[in-house]
């Protein structure tokens, strides 16, 4: 997805990560499951008009937190200005454990 000249991807894993958030939201009676989806991807977009917003965490990579109420969801990524590209790797709600580095 192109918006603003910088190509937003999500790798399989985060798109994976999407489905799962979403599902323990929807087994856990929470009613925000519906909207998640599109909640995620808004905060993601930001990133398109403000590529470096994310704090860095090393190896080259940076993690925008995409607040929600008194938590929220951190989304790792990886920002290539040379191809105008952002690849999203990891996106996990911030009551969760760590990413491992075969995670990313």
């Amino acid at each position: 997805m192109t918006i603003g000249g910088i190509e937003l991807i999500l790798t399989p894993e985060a798109q994976h990560d999407l489905v799962r958030l979403e599902e323990l939201l929807w087994h856990g009676g929470d009613p925000e499951a519906a909207p998640l989806f599109a909640f995620l991807m808004d905060g993601l977009h930001v990133l398109t008009r403000q590529p470096g917003i994310g704090r860095p965490v090393g190896g080259g990579l940076r993690e925008l937190i995409i607040s929600r109420g008194r938590s929220g969801y951190l989304a790792r990524y990886h920002l290539d200005l040379a191809r105008h590209r952002i690849w999203v790797l990891r996106i996990r709600h911030q009551r969760e454990s760590g990413y491992t580095d075969d995670e990313v």
